[in-house]
């Protein structure tokens, strides 16, 4: 027998000494979240397993369980079919599902009599994400933060992915989770991930920097969309060093008209969202401006969101919650484009030499 079983915090430490991770536990399970790199090999599928729950309950346990294991076998040898015939002597999976029981250990279980190196994860998926969790604050603290402020518009993503392209250490919390962290900022057809994966993406993203280097992070409220940035490192960001990065109004809505072009593209969508700010700025304004996008106005009504809305919560929001956001180091580029990111990104890569 060559069974191994660790606890989820080595794990953590371990993930990159396996050959496959192997996450046993059904589709939809995998898909709200999963270990790094892990593959999804279900013991039992969303619909086998609610049919062996249902069984559990109208039925009994007995009954449940015999059904479950013949379907459970028969996805086994799916997998070793599709999956295991390839693999060497020396191959060294690591297997868990839910809570490091059945599902993953009667993979684990065939796996080992093959001959094969096998981990489970004790506690499974549950105990991984306990580990995460309780991770990310000792991640964060052991990091030194430059917080990229500006106004809305103003390029802070565009810098960020400059400054990742020239080399510099950067969490993209937007990329993260998929939102454009304002309340127009959801992308049409790309769901957000669940907070669970959220979290477990942000801890894959600080555990992978380097402590002896600044990070650069965009100034995010506690929210990017729906789901919430660690509290650990909401805290961080407000008590460290920040950059105000400052562009002209009219560069601003170029950019914006760049960035989200889908609403210049469809304006009745464009109408639909501003719906949302009727609770902020009044019906009346915002049909207002919903009648101007309709005629093709787009950019002066960009132009009076931020100006009207946007900049002044930002800047209440900025001044209340970054203890460092006075002191701010003042950076603009030529221009909103790519090139003029570029160029700052580097002198702000020469300072830091």
């Amino acid at each position: 027998m060559s069974l191994t079983i660790l606890n989820a915090s080595d794990v953590l430490a371990q993930l990159h000494t396996f050959d496959t991770i192997i996450d046993a536990r059904s589709e939809g399970e995998f898909a709200q979240d999963h270990l790094p790199n892990a593959v999804n090999w279900p013991t039992l599928n969303d619909e086998e397993r609610q049919l062996i729950g249902t069984l559990y309950v109208q039925v009994n346990q007995f009954e449940a369980k015999k059904r479950g294991a013949a379907i459970a076998a028969r996805n086994i040898a799916r997998h070793i079919e599709r999956d295991v015939l390839d693999k060497p002597r020396d191959w060294k999976p690591l297997a868990y599902c839910w809570r490091g029981g059945k599902r993953s250990g009667s993979l684990s279980l065939i796996l080992d009599q093959i001959g094969f190196r096998v981990t489970l994860v004790e506690g499974g998926y549950k105990a991984f994400r306990a580990a995460v969790v309780q991770d990310i604050p000792r991640l964060v603290s052991g990091l030194e933060w430059r917080v990229v402020c500006g106004t809305t518009g103003s390029g802070k993503t565009r810098l960020l992915q400059a400054l990742a392209a020239q080399g510099a250490q950067v969490v993209d919390l937007e990329a993260l989770a998929n939102h454009r962290s304002s309340v127009l900022g959801a992308i049409p057809g790309s769901p957000q991930p669940s907070q669970k994966r959220f979290d477990t993406l942000v801890w894959e993203a600080l555990r992978t920097l380097d402590p002896s280097r600044p990070v650069f992070i965009e100034s995010e409220s506690k929210k990017v969309g729906n789901v919430s940035v660690p509290t650990s490192l909401i805290e961080a960001m407000r008590q460290s060093k920040c950059l105000n990065l400052v562009l002209p109004d009219s560069e601003r809505v170029a950019l914006l008209l760049e960035d989200y072009d889908f609403f210049v593209r469809d304006a009745e969508h464009f109408c639909q969202r501003l719906q949302v700010l009727a609770e902020f700025r009044g019906k009346v304004v915002v049909e207002q401006w919903q009648a101007r996008v309709r005629a093709g106005d787009i950019a002066t009504v960009v132009q009076e969101l931020l100006t009207q809305h946007y900049d002044p919560v930002y800047l209440q929001s900025m001044q209340r919650n970054f203890s460092q956001f006075g002191q701010a180091q003042l950076i603009s580029p030529a221009n909103h484009s790519t090139t003029a990111m570029v160029a700052l990104a580097q002198d702000l890569m020469n300072e830091l030499e």
